[in-house]
């Protein structure tokens, strides 16, 4: 129970070194990962059931060599990839958003700074020490976000063309 006290003071002081920009980057980072999370899911659970029925729809057809026969196979295959392509535009976007979340944590720590300078002047340099963290924490974590997510979609972006590889592989036309 101390050692979470101690993890959530921390997160607290990084927070309040950062700034308020940070809850928008967590909020990101959250539902990014809450995305491909899901993502892996259905990729390890969901798909290998959706590719058995695909196959033994396939396989139980007399026609699969008409016209028509290869439109429902192309069909399935698109319907296959486009399920497992689902939300990762949202991801990609997610990861291009964190850099920029960063970037307005930027901003707004600078204009902390400028502010301090402006009521303090610029003797003290510890009141301006404060808007310069403010300024560089949450580019760093918005960066951290980005990296994480940029990894892991890679990776999901590449099972996916797998999968899908593989599924068009099991259905043989003729």
């Amino acid at each position: 129970m101390t050692s979470l006290y101690g993890l959530l003071e921390s997160v607290r002081g990084f927070i309040a070194t950062g700034g308020d920009v940070l809850y928008f980057v967590a909020a990101a980072l959250f539902l990014m990962w809450v995305l491909m999370i899901e993502r892996y899911w259905y990729l390890l659970g969901e798909f290998p059931k959706v590719r058995k029925n695909i196959i033994t729809s396939w396989e139980a057809r007399e026609d699969t060599t008409s016209w028509y026969a290869h439109r429902i196979r192309d069909r399935w295959i698109s319907q296959a990839s486009d399920d497992l392509n689902a939300r990762m535009l949202i991801i990609r976007t997610l990861i291009a958003m964190c850099p920029l979340i960063g970037l307005l944590g930027t901003v707004t720590g600078m204009i902390n700074v400028f502010e301090t300078m402006a009521t303090q002047g610029t003797s003290n340099a510890r009141l301006m020490a404060s808007g310069i963290s403010m300024a560089t924490i949450p580019t760093m974590a918005g960066m951290v976000a980005a990296l994480s997510g940029l990894f892991i979609s890679s990776r999901l972006e590449t099972r996916a063309k797998i999968a899908r590889d593989k599924l068009i592989d099991s259905l043989p036309h003729h």
